[in-house]
């Protein structure tokens, strides 16, 4: 048995070569920009709704959760589709497409609850499909269609060139809709 050593490793002797490595150095040694930095970009939660794409801002977003164990609300208006527990804490769940006139397709198992929150109100809004996370620059947002008009206009921050809609959930959480309170004798 022979003491055998691995070849000796030829370090690049080209001026050219070194460079490059010193350029991919010095690019992965850039700490990586985080959403504060990131100057001119609005990071949202992409869904489907009806067919049609929807946005809320990242911020607003506290967990995208399942939906199951929803639990119906009596005397709601039609949009709050119940509650659920989340967490061990109950919040509802309102359905946009209802609370914005839009077609109703059904629930299935594939729904999930985007928990959203503001200041004054924590709640569950009923999502089709969830599409993903993704900064849009803040200069490639319009501030509104022409056919998005009604109710839903007032709560947007606004529309991409690919039709993605940026809801304000700050709005729609400070709505007078959205709060019930009602009590019913016994």
């Amino acid at each position: 048995m022979k003491n055998e050593q691995p070849a000796p490793v030829a370090v690049a002797n080209n001026a050219g070569a070194r460079q490059i490595l010193k350029t991919r150095a010095a690019a992965l040694a850039r700490p990586l920009p985080s959403h504060e930095q990131a100057v001119g970009e609005l990071t949202v939660i992409e869904f489907a709704l009806a067919r049609e794409r929807y946005a809320i801002p990242a911020t607003a977003v506290h967990e995208v959760y399942p939906l199951k164990d929803l639990t119906p609300l009596p005397c709601t208006p039609a949009f709050v589709l119940g509650m659920i527990n989340w967490r061990g804490q109950i919040l509802p769940v309102i359905d946009i497409k209802k609370f914005f006139d839009m077609p109703e397709q059904g629930l299935t198992d594939l729904h999930k609850v985007i928990i959203v929150r503001s200041e004054e109100m924590e709640l569950g809004i009923l999502a089709d499909e969830i599409v993903g996370v993704r900064a849009i620059p803040l200069d490639a947002i319009q501030s509104s269609l022409p056919t998005l008009a009604g109710i839903r206009e007032e709560y947007l921050i606004g529309v991409t060139a690919e039709r993605l809609v940026i809801l304000d959930v700050a709005r729609i959480l400070s709505d007078r809709r959205i709060i019930v309170d009602e009590e019913i004798d016994a």
